[in-house]
């Protein structure tokens, strides 16, 4: 038995001599399905994962769709005919994922949702921002600032992502109970970015400037269109007047932050975000079980703090596009 057992062996190590080395696993490749890549905080993110993806020798293609759900569908089914390993998504809205998730599933490739949400649907992992508690905290730095010239009421107006975004509302609402739990200060203008571009909400805030002449307070819900917001302030004369409020953030922030035009804004990471979304897709595919949601931290950046945090979110904000 000894003998026959030592030819079994023998003849098994024979088969893999002859069989050679074992073939290199293959470089991974990944789909990145963005909302828009005009929006700095997407091309952050985007860097984020490609930069991950680099330390494991994969690559990935970010397919931009334009803020519209019917060419995010298109992206999908592009990256599922080019049998991509995995998909990252930060869905046009979270009404808009769920149609992605479902014909992912049935390629049998893997999800991660980077950011926005999904109204349901299979996931790997979901990561993401405290955006109700950032939007919150922004919204309390912006009350102390309204208590500070004495305009304790207000009164304030926003202008907001999609409330059909999960992110959406949850900002809107951190917001909102700031604005109660100081002073129970009035809100009398709301508009829903479409376009997400500086031109829209500079349009935005000049009908509400102009139909309320008493705003002392604006919150802009994400970065490029804030610098709308500013230009609109401006061109009113009412730099005086008017106190605003971000979230999120470009390289102009700082010094429009260091210049008192923007009193304080939640940035959140975004390129940590990438980096966290790449990280748990690698995990999922080495047989590891990535936690259901990943939470990143935002930091409420203001002329107090500024110069502390600047070394930190040069790299996890703006990452490192800003010098």
């Amino acid at each position: 038995m000894r003998g026959k057992s030592l030819m079994t062996v023998l003849g098994v190590i024979t088969a893999l001599t002859l069989a050679g080395p074992a073939p290199a696993q293959q470089e991974r490749h990944f789909a990145y399905l963005t909302p828009g890549l005009d929006l700095p905080f997407w091309r952050y993110l985007a860097v984020g994962i490609a930069d991950e993806a680099k330390k494991h020798n994969a690559t990935v293609t970010n397919y931009d769709s334009h803020n519209d759900a019917a060419t995010q569908l298109k992206n999908a089914q592009d990256a599922i005919a080019r049998k991509v390993d995995g998909i990252l998504i930060s869905p046009t809205d979270s009404s808009t994922a769920p149609s992605v998730l479902s014909l992912a599933e049935k390629a049998n490739i893997p999800v991660v949702i980077a950011d926005i949400g999904t109204a349901s649907g299979n996931y790997v992992s979901f990561i993401i921002s405290d955006n109700e508690k950032g939007a919150h905290d922004t919204g309390v730095a912006l009350a102390a600032a309204l208590k500070e010239h004495q305009w304790d009421k207000g009164p304030v107006g926003l202008v907001t992502i999609s409330l059909a975004r999960n992110n959406g509302k949850a900002r809107t609402k951190g917001f909102r109970d700031a604005m109660k739990e100081n002073g129970d200060i009035k809100e009398v203008a709301l508009d829903q970015m479409q376009r997400y571009t500086a031109d829209e909400t500079f349009k935005y805030v000049q009908d509400m400037l102009t139909a309320h002449p008493d705003l002392h307070g604006i919150f802009v819900q994400t970065d490029t269109p804030t610098l709308g917001a500013v230009r609109a302030i401006q061109a009113a004369h009412r730099e005086s007047s008017v106190l605003l409020a971000a979230f999120d953030g470009v390289p102009e922030f700082i010094d429009l932050i260091r210049q008192g035009k923007i009193v304080a804004s939640g940035m959140q990471q975004p390129y940590l975000m990438g980096v966290r979304s790449a990280e748990a897709m690698f995990d999922h595919l080495d047989g590891k079980t990535p936690a259901k949601e990943i939470l990143v931290p935002i930091i409420v950046v203001s002329e107090k703090n500024l110069e502390q945090v600047l070394p930190t979110i040069k790299q996890t904000v703006f990452a490192n596009e800003l010098k």
